[in-house]
Formats: structure tokens, sequence, C-alpha cells
């Protein structure tokens, strides 16, 4: 059985590889290559580049959430959370290249009108996120009441718009165009007056 850290190393190679060549043209021995690990141990660890490629996205995904999370978790007011929860969720593609190029090779890891969302219980995740901090904001007063999962279905395809525009059409000035009009929006849309 493989440890936890083996595992990371792994799936950040791995992320470097489908980075660099996208899914179609990597392979289970590129990735191998990546490690200094033989194929027949690529092998061992993954069934499938298919498999291996979905672990990948999942893990990069998590760890995007967790920082998430994390700039969430440092604010006190529903209003600085919901603040911190779009910037810092928006923002971390800025800093993480490799994913970022990722996205741009496979714009269906963040499907706009999905039938089927390979990584929807990640996404689910998110939308629940949003959600909490709109509950929480409901509690403490500095939100109105609203329809918060429908809420935080239509926030989180509001977020998957800046993602494809921002960062998958290379739309660079996209962001600090309109950001700043959809938080607007959303902060005040949902506030309590």
């Amino acid at each position: 059985m493989r440890s936890r850290i083996d595992e990371q190393i792994i799936l950040d190679a791995a992320l470097k590889v489908f980075a660099r060549f996208g899914y179609k043209k990597s392979t289970l021995e590129d990735i191998a290559s990546e490690l200094g690990m033989t194929n027949t141990a690529m092998y061992a660890y993954a069934s499938s580049k298919r498999d291996l490629y979905e672990r990948t996205v999942s893990f990069v995904m998590k760890r995007w959430q967790s920082g998430v999370e994390q700039a969430v978790d440092a604010k006190t007011t529903a209003m600085d959370k919901m603040t911190a929860l779009c910037e810092s969720a928006l923002y971390y593609l800025a800093q993480d290249l490799e994913f970022c190029a990722l996205l741009k090779s496979d714009p269906q890891i963040f499907p706009m009108f999905p039938t089927v969302d390979p990584y929807e219980e990640i996404n689910r995740d998110s939308v629940r996120m949003i959600e909490r901090i709109l509950l929480f904001g409901q509690e403490t007063g500095e939100f109105r009441t609203v329809d918060a999962p429908a809420v935080s279905e239509v926030l989180f395809s509001i977020y998957k718009n800046f993602i494809i525009h921002t960062y998958i059409n290379s739309e660079e000035d996209y962001t600090s165009r309109y950001l700043p009009i959809t938080m607007d929006l959303i902060l005040n849309g949902i506030k309590r007056v």
C-alpha cells in the first residue's frame, strides 16, 4: 500500500505531464518518466490513463477547495467570507499555472451546461460551501432571506463563467473589468437592507 505522500508526488507529476501535453497526448509512460519510475511500477499504481487523469483532476480540485476554505475560515463576517470565497476561488488559478493549463486543454472539468459532470461531487461541495456562507449570513442578519440552494447554484454558474472567460478563453482583462461589478451585484443583492 502506498503512503499518502507517495500518492501526492505521483499526482503532482501527473498534473505536470497532463498540463504540458494534454490528456490525449500524455501517456502513463510519460508520467513514469517524470517520476523516474519504471513503466511497470506506474501500471501498478494506475489502472489506466483515464483513472490517473480523473484522480489527478480530483486531487487538484480538492487542493483548490482547501485553499478557498482556509481563506473563508479566516474571516468572521458573512460579507467577508463571501468576498474571500469569490476572490480566492478565482485568483487561485493565476498561481496554479499547471491546473490552468489543464483547464485550457480540458474545459469540461467545469462544464457550463452539464448533462454529465465528471467531477460532480467536488463541484457539489463548492456549491455547498457557497450555501453555508449564505445561510450563515442569513443567521447573522447580514444577508436577506433567499433560497440558499438555488442562489448557490446561480453563483457557482457565474463563477464558472469567470473561469471560462479568464483562464480557458484567455481573456485576461475579463476579471479586472467584470469582477468588481459582479461582486457589487452579489454582495449588495444578498445584503439585508
